[in-house]
């Protein structure tokens, strides 16, 4: 089975930045032979602070994303933070994708799963990966056609998190897919101030540690000028060291 890639930037920040990241895909694609779906929210419902950047918001957001769809022949992935954001978004988005705080959310489950489109479900922080069976009843009880389980560390005493691999394989004995989200487990949630911190820097070792677990696949928020971002500045991995990451995991 080929491995499954996600990128894109945390936020949709401007159509020039979606449409950079989108270009960039898709020659990684051309070159690599890989089928990356391109990521990106249209609203960061969860920030640290009230006055951070949310983004476009669900109408304008879709429009961006489904402009991205049309004109680069991308798939699209993006979360929702509410039960009535599932209709809306799964008429654009092939996955959609349930926030890790959100995963036992039972209506949200539900609502994703009626769109027919592929449900991303990412892993609590307070949860181990046997614990997610629930989740994946939830949503598939509900009539989901197929579930992702997405692996994203825990809470490891205050603003910080620690990923244990184990839970990979576990996850692996409740769905056939359980993606490495390789951004999000080095962040320092809530640590720099009012927003979160995180270290790019152990990016690729989250992502070559996931495959030596079995990971089927493999998340990156990514952006040509991370440390400028308005979301996840810290832990999104540089848009130029993409290609290179997935073609070694895909070695």
């Amino acid at each position: 089975m080929k491995n499954i890639f996600i990128a894109g930037p945390c936020v949709i920040e401007s159509e020039q930045l979606l449409n950079t990241v989108a270009e960039r895909i898709v020659a990684i694609n051309g070159t690599l032979g890989t089928d990356i779906i391109f990521k990106a929210s249209f609203d960061k419902a969860n920030r640290t602070s009230i006055r951070s950047f949310r983004g476009p918001g669900i109408e304008r957001g879709l429009q961006m994303l489904a402009d991205v769809k049309s004109r680069y022949g991308l798939r699209i992935l993006t979360d929702i933070h509410e039960s009535w954001q599932a209709k809306e978004a799964g008429q654009v988005a092939d996955v959609l994708q349930i926030p890790a705080f959100l995963c036992r959310q039972t209506d949200l489950l539900v609502a994703a799963a009626a769109t027919g489109r592929i449900v991303n479900i990412k892993k609590a922080q307070f949860l181990s990966g046997a614990d997610m069976r629930y989740p994946v009843e939830k949503a598939r009880d509900a009539g989901a056609s197929e579930v992702w389980l997405t692996e994203r560390g825990n809470m490891f005493g205050y603003n910080n998190l620690a990923v244990d691999f184990r839970n990979i394989p576990d996850m692996l004995e409740i769905v056939p897919t359980v993606i490495m989200d390789c951004t999000h487990s080095v962040q320092r949630p809530g640590g720099a101030d009012g927003k979160t911190g995180g270290d790019r820097r152990f990016v690729p070792m989250m992502a070559k540690a996931a495959k030596a677990f079995g990971a089927t696949g493999y998340f990156f928020e990514v952006h040509p000028d991370p440390d400028h971002g308005l979301s996840d500045a810290a832990n999104m991995l540089e848009l130029d060291k993409l290609e290179a990451l997935v073609a070694e995991l895909n070695a």
